[in-house]
């Protein structure tokens, strides 16, 4: 699991029912404010479609699992304590939460879209699910400025200013977030600000924030309770505003994708996380029959529950990651025949790059790449593709 997607909204939104239905753990889940107060950590998955069948062998996962030729490949998801307007300035649980994100690569934003919880998370009626959206994002961008603003003061106070670049002293202090000078520099520039910050007003260090956080912590809206009229229709007005077309927003029900979990789990339906449908193959009662009909026709509707989709789609849209597999030329991925493995990398990867990621002694003694599926050696600066199978050869 080598990146992690952080759960974040405010409270009861049902975030900890999300990750239990996306993990399938037994945190507790409650619809009052800070159900959860320490993050709990958990192992979901993303579905590949595996090589194997293509290479007429088998499939071993070495991690996760392959059902009828698609692999659930893990992946990391943290679910935080609730967020509420003023978490940067320390209200509710403030910086606690924001400490506890840190470490998510990609944000899933889960938004009660039936409009019956206000900005803290107690019920209420005809909520707009925008004003969560925007005050999300605020507290983010706070938080940012506030470390940026800090690297500003570290700048100001150079005792060689002329000696040193602006984009070295935030990416040093901003370092937290994984980002580099260069990506500074080049943020700096897309918010056609100079490289002199005493040049810089509040607006653009408020604007420079927001582009860093945009570039190292995207967000995916995951609208939660759409099975319910109201969050329907929000759905519809909140996704043809244009001011939000920048979003990926994910019809969800994290209460149908546990209830079809649970049901499978008891041998009452056949189902595969994320489909769109699902059997039932046990014995269920009329209120029951009922209930498992009114999930399908929503996942029928919206193509799935939607938490599988979220997660997915925060991985393979917003951050832009591809699956690739090691192989070996004569179609065998392992002594015995069998793919193990499935990695999930950047998709501007190379060769060189996914040599490193599996060991730093094949990266070290790499000397080519074998695309297993037409035999042609590429070579470790080899842009990779989404799976791809690739035999590394190497000294090591």
């Amino acid at each position: 699991m080598s990146y992690t997607i952080g759960l974040v909204g405010k409270p009861s939104v049902g975030k900890s029912t999300f990750f239990n239905a996306a993990t399938m753990n037994d945190v507790p889940e409650g619809a009052y404010p800070f159900t959860t107060i320490d993050p709990s950590i958990g192992e979901a998955y993303v579905r590949v479609e595996c090589a194997a069948p293509e290479f007429d062998t088998t499939c071993s996962p070495s991690v996760g699992v392959c059902r009828e030729g698609t692999r659930f490949v893990p992946v990391k998801l943290v679910d935080v304590a609730g967020l509420i307007p003023g978490a940067h300035e320390g209200k509710g649980l403030g910086n606690k939460f924001l400490t506890d994100l840190n470490e998510a690569d990609v944000f899933v934003h889960v938004v009660d879209f039936s409009g019956q919880t206000d900005a803290e998370g107690e019920p209420t009626e005809g909520h707009d699910p925008r004003e969560d959206i925007d005050f999300l994002q605020r507290e983010l961008d706070m938080w940012y400025l506030e470390i940026l603003e800090k690297g500003l003061e570290k700048y100001a106070n150079a005792y060689n200013k002329a000696e040193t670049d602006i984009e070295v002293t935030l990416a040093e202090q901003m370092s937290a977030f994984g980002i580099t000078k260069d990506e500074v520099k080049q943020l700096i520039l897309r918010c056609d600000l100079t490289l002199d910050p005493e040049t810089w007003d509040g607006d653009d260090e408020e604007r420079l924030a927001r582009e860093i956080r945009k570039e190292t912590k995207p967000i995916l809206i995951a609208a939660n309770k759409m099975d319910t009229p109201e969050a329907q229709a929000n759905y519809e007005e909140i996704t043809s505003d244009p001011e939000y077309d920048h979003l990926t927003i994910v019809p969800a029900s994290a209460h149908a994708e546990k209830a079809l979990k649970n049901a499978e789990e008891a041998g009452v339906v056949d189902y595969t996380p994320g489909d769109e449908t699902f059997e039932v193959v046990g014995d269920v009662s009329d209120e029951q029959e009922q209930g498992l009909e009114a999930i399908r026709e929503f996942t029928t509707e919206y193509g799935g529950a939607g938490v599988q989709q979220s997660i997915e789609r925060a991985l393979f849209d917003v951050l832009g990651f591809i699956p690739v597999f090691p192989g070996s030329a004569n179609g065998k991925a392992d002594t015995e025949g069998r793919f193990r493995d499935c990695f999930l990398l950047p998709e501007d990867s190379t060769t060189e790059d996914f040599a490193y990621h599996i060991h730093s002694d094949i990266g070290d003694g790499l000397l080519h790449g074998i695309d297993c599926r037409n035999g042609r050696q590429v070579g470790a600066d080899h842009s990779l593709a989404s799976r791809d199978v690739i035999e590394l050869v190497t000294t090591n």
